[in-house]
């Protein structure tokens, strides 16, 4: 199946939508709504007499079947445990990757919910407590398939890509590559001299992926989007709740910890890779806009992407960046 599979969106149009979801015995009423995601094709489609699903396209070549199954296990471990995660659905023969017209998919149930509000402490704590929940299941056993978070992938190559592709301004390529040999020589030196554990993850644990609920029975966060889903350190699915001042930082990190540490221990060591896993985020990041820009989707979604203050701007970031990984953690700045 894998060779069939069609290597790009072009041919994913409104109708193939529908028929893929009727493939798997539901009745569409033809509506069609486009979510906003980027690097999977995520569509909301209207069931008759029933409640719509989401219906989520893999971007072809990105992950292999195994991968994709193996995200949807622990998804599915994840809920089996009670943890409020939002799993793909299962069709009778207890599927849950379909294959239509040369595309992979899978369906959720579509759930509502707003953003979890960071500045509240009881927020952070309900977080803590979950992500902990989430880091004991993923400790128990490891992923075959799924790759590891490394300074390789997520640092090195997308720099070296960063410097083949046509996007930097050449007045600022001297400046760029000086300050990047001097940022992956300081995050390889934090790495090297971490001792952590890798666990499954969620991946990617921002507030875009976790819905809060006030009312009913399900009052709290629910977790969605494990596509991202990879071992890493702990901390990964910690860092990006985290903003403003060090003091503001500081605070919001023992609130959730307070609350992970119920289920799961952390080791405090892994505070010392945040600014590490922040630097190679960004650089990621513009690699990963860089990989995509034949994608119609992305010079859509990035136009500034290709505009000399973009670059200007990120190595500005990088510059700040390169102070912050100087810094003490803030491990060594308050007690636990």
């Amino acid at each position: 199946m894998t060779e069939s599979l069609q290597d790009n969106y072009e041919a994913l149009v409104p109708d193939l939508i529908i028929d893929a979801v009727e493939s798997q015995g539901y009745l569409s009423d033809l509506r069609v709504l486009a979510l906003n995601s980027y690097e999977n094709r995520v569509y909301q489609i209207g069931i008759e007499e029933k409640l719509p699903l989401i219906a989520k396209f893999y971007r072809p070549g990105r992950w292999t079947d195994e991968q994709i199954l193996e995200e949807h296990q622990f998804s599915q471990q994840l809920v089996d445990n009670e943890i409020p995660v939002i799993p793909p659905i299962k069709n009778e023969q207890g599927d849950s990757l379909f294959y239509s017209q040369g595309y992979r998919f899978s369906l959720y149930e579509r759930k509502g919910g707003r953003a979890p509000e960071l500045s509240d402490h009881e927020h952070l704590y309900q977080l803590g407590r979950y992500i902990g929940r989430i880091h004991a299941t993923g400790a128990s056993a490891n992923y075959q398939h799924r790759p590891t978070i490394s300074t390789e992938e997520f640092l090195i190559r997308p720099y070296e890509y960063l410097l083949k592709a046509d996007f930097i301004p050449s007045y600022l390529m001297a400046a760029y590559t000086s300050l990047m040999e001097d940022l992956i020589e300081q995050v390889l030196s934090q790495y090297n001299k971490m001792d952590f554990t890798n666990i499954r993850l969620h991946g990617d644990c921002h507030v875009g992926n976790i819905l809060w609920t006030d009312h009913g029975d399900n009052q709290g966060p629910e977790f969605l989007d494990f596509d991202d889903s990879r071992m890493g350190p702990a901390v990964q699915d910690i860092w990006m709740l985290l903003s403003g001042s060090e003091d503001e930082q500081r605070l919001q990190l023992q609130e959730i910890l307070d609350g992970y540490e119920e289920f799961y221990e952390f080791n405090k060591a892994e505070i010392g890779l945040i600014e590490s896993l922040r630097t190679m985020r960004l650089v990621h990041y513009a690699a990963w806009i860089a990989h995509r820009w034949n994608d119609p989707a992305f010079p859509m979604a990035f136009p500034w992407f290709g505009e000399d203050r973009y670059w200007e701007q990120h190595i500005l970031e990088l510059r700040e960046q390169f102070a912050n990984l100087k810094h003490k953690p803030l491990d060594m700045s308050f007690n636990f």
